[in-house]
């Protein structure tokens, strides 16, 4: 028996023929690693297809508030301000109030007035957003004029920092799962519950440049030659590796408000929301698939292997069994790539005989040392079973 203080995921994704992630040139990106460069897809492309992935396990069908992240949140408190009945003077001396608090950061327009956006992306949970809206209607009732609805602001957010802060998941699943740093003195930072690694194609890098053109109908109907454009764009393939920790005590805290060293002495109560949203994450991460260019590669694919292991000791990748390509050529490339992760388990177990409990799920006939086979329903549940109960057998 172990105490599953991390849930580690590995997997194994097929992807032909698609633009999973561009970088500034609009290409593929890429990754030097080992003894070849690889075609790559970053962790922040993968977390937010996982956040806004709409399906029968999306996190937003948790029954947890949820959060927004844009540039325009100040414009969608003045908005709502304004349907809760304040003026349009107070309303915008509301959101100038809470930028002077520290808020967000400042961003001014072209001629230097305070803009109804911020600089960069702020994420914010919807349970702060009306928790701000509600006191700064209240207080612009109080509070007339502009610049005494600003003092106001600023005192009322000094004094109730604490509670702001002590919101239960007011700021949003997604920074409960993957994090919120912050400058403001009003909000709280957030450390991050799930750690995603970028993955990466355990091959070297095969990509194609395609070339297109788009045929003009009205000129073909008039029996001319020629066309609407000609374009081209990168496109890769590859057998991605992916891994993925979710750090189960930090979880417990940021969902629940217990302490991060009390979390294995939480009621089983306490942690169910925690096991739902592990349930969850492993069925996003094993079938939402990321991809620009969708209308013409359908980049859209399951995992073809996925390990899933829980222990107490610090977590570790196995994309050392990668650091020397398989090549392209290899038969039945998918099984040797977890033969390769096998054997760096086995060899890793012999190092350190670290106990670690695992499950795993495949398409193809191939075993893990010290691991049961289970479909994707019954790996799933099983994570969730380990981190309600906080044991599991090795």
């Amino acid at each position: 028996m172990t105490l599953p203080r991390f849930i580690q995921i590995h997997t194994l994704h097929n992807y032909p023929a698609a633009l999973l992630n561009r970088d500034d040139a609009g290409l593929a990106k890429r990754l030097p690693y080992g003894d070849a460069i690889r075609t790559r897809i970053s962790s922040q492309c993968l977390k937010r297809h996982w956040r806004v992935a709409d399906d029968a396990f999306a996190l937003s069908r948790l029954d947890v508030p949820m959060a927004v992240r844009s540039r325009e949140t100040p414009r969608l408190i003045r908005d709502r301000l304004l349907a809760a009945g304040v003026g349009e003077p107070l309303a915008q001396a509301a959101v100038e109030g809470l930028r002077a608090a520290g808020l967000v950061d400042k961003a001014k327009d072209l001629k230097g007035k305070e803009a109804l956006e911020t600089g960069q992306a702020v994420l914010l949970g919807y349970a702060e957003i009306d928790y701000l809206v509600k006191r700064c209607a209240a207080l612009a009732e109080e509070h007339g004029e502009e610049k005494a609805l600003k003092a106001a602001i600023a005192t009322f957010l000094k004094d109730e920092k604490k509670n702001i802060e002590a919101m239960r998941l007011g700021s949003g699943l997604e920074s409960a799962l993957f994090g919120r740093m912050v400058t403001s003195d009003v909000l709280a930072s957030r450390d991050a519950a799930v750690y995603v690694a970028h993955a990466f194609t355990v091959h070297e890098a095969q990509v194609e440049n395609d070339y297109f053109t788009v045929v003009d109908d009205l000129l073909r109907e008039a029996g001319e030659a020629g066309s609407a454009g000609i374009f081209d764009t990168e496109l890769a393939s590859g057998l991605y590796y992916g891994y993925v920790v979710v750090d189960v005590p930090q979880l417990v805290a940021n969902l629940e408000g217990v302490s991060i060293h009390e979390w294995s002495a939480a009621t089983p109560e306490q942690r169910d929301l925690a096991g739902r949203v592990v349930q969850s994450l492993l069925h996003l991460v094993a079938t939402v698939s990321p991809g620009a260019k969708r209308g013409s590669t359908a980049p859209f694919e399951w995992a073809k292997f996925m390990l899933i292991e829980a222990s107490d000791w610090q977590p570790r990748s196995l994309a050392g069994a990668f650091q020397n390509a398989l090549p392209v050529t290899q038969p039945a490339l998918r099984k040797q790539a977890v033969q390769r992760m096998a054997d760096e388990i086995g060899r890793m177990d012999e190092a350190y005989g670290a106990p670690l409990a695992r499950r795993y799920l495949a398409v193809d006939d191939v075993s893990v040392p010290g691991a049961a086979r289970l479909p994707l329903k019954g790996l799933a549940e099983w994570a969730r079973a380990a981190v309600v109960q906080a044991h599991v057998e090795v």
